[in-house]
């Protein structure tokens, strides 16, 4: 199939698809240096990161990838979509790159993703060198899905398949222009390659399936914080404050939590989607926080 956004068309024609146990995973690398992992969220792909790999892959090797039922990754209906299942997409492409260790950026759903790697690290085939999770619901206790979330997928499975059938791009684009900040918002283009992604390989009709997941994370909360408070490998919250689902407070949340860590801050207005709406800002927060780790590790040594 071919987009009717040339960008759209000309980024996935430069990436790569790898067989996950009989399904298509697409993937991407970009640039040379250290790995860099950048996880998408939900409900679209990679290509949200398009605007900070510029900056980001200067002098990193950035990897990108589609989870399962998202993007251009195969999108299969009577599918189980799991944490433990997005953990092991991201092994394989690292296994299939002879990635032996990395750095994680990630956005969104990836954000629990990442938590489950942490958790299931003997799983891992590569080393985790730190992780910088942003706008993502890291703690249920304080996340505010929307209320198009809550339709998809706190409905029985009938009610959840017929809505993600008839769901309407204008629903959808209401619905992330009350996530996006208020001087921030998503301009037509981007509109465009957000609805042609997420109908990609009749993705739109399977949303409510991944929407499930977000509210099954409470049943891996005790574990997944007792990980985060366990592990070795440095983490940071990178924040767009003006996200109503996890902004500050998801950020406070995490303060609470791990007072010892780092918090980046973004500007006041920005929203739930960072890497759209202040690229620079994202890429300047990340290089931070890699600095700050370097002279942590310095002062210890």
């Amino acid at each position: 199939m071919n987009f009717t956004n040339p960008v759209l068309n000309e980024f996935e024609h430069s990436g790569q698809y790898l067989n996950y146990l009989g399904h298509s995973i697409f993937y991407r690398t970009i640039g040379e240096g250290e790995n860099l992992f950048l996880l998408h969220g939900y409900p679209f792909n990679c290509f949200d990161w398009s605007l900070v790999i510029p900056k980001l892959s200067e002098n990193k090797k950035i990897i990108l990838l589609d989870f399962l039922g998202m993007g251009f990754s195969d999108k299969p209906k009577n599918h189980k979509y799991s944490f433990e299942e997005y953990a092991g997409i991201v092994n394989a492409v690292a296994k299939h790159l002879n990635i032996t260790e990395a750095d994680i950026l990630a956005h969104d759903l990836a954000v629990s993703v990442v938590q489950e790697m942490l958790a299931s690290s003997d799983k891992n085939v590569f080393k985790i060198r730190s992780v910088a999770f942003m706008n993502g619901g890291l703690f249920t206790d304080v996340y505010k899905p929307r209320l198009i979330q809550r339709l998809l997928s706190q409905t029985p499975n009938l009610i959840g398949k017929f809505l993600s059938k008839v769901m309407s791009r204008k629903s959808v684009e209401s619905s992330l222009f009350r996530v996006f900040g208020p001087k921030t918002q998503p301009n037509s283009n981007w509109l465009g390659i957000f609805w042609e992604v997420l109908n990609y390989k009749d993705g739109k009709s399977i949303a409510y399936l991944i929407g499930r997941m977000v509210f099954e994370k409470v049943h891996y909360q005790i574990r997944w914080i007792d990980a985060m408070s366990k592990t070795e490998v440095p983490f940071c919250y990178i924040c767009g404050p003006a996200d109503p689902n996890s902004g500050t407070h998801m950020a406070n949340r995490f303060l609470k939590s791990f007072p010892t860590k780092q918090v980046y801050f973004l500007s006041e207005q920005i929203g739930h989607w960072p890497q759209i709406e202040s690229p620079e800002e994202v890429s300047a927060a990340y290089y931070q926080f890699k600095k700050d780790l370097k002279h942590t590790n310095e002062k210890r040594k």
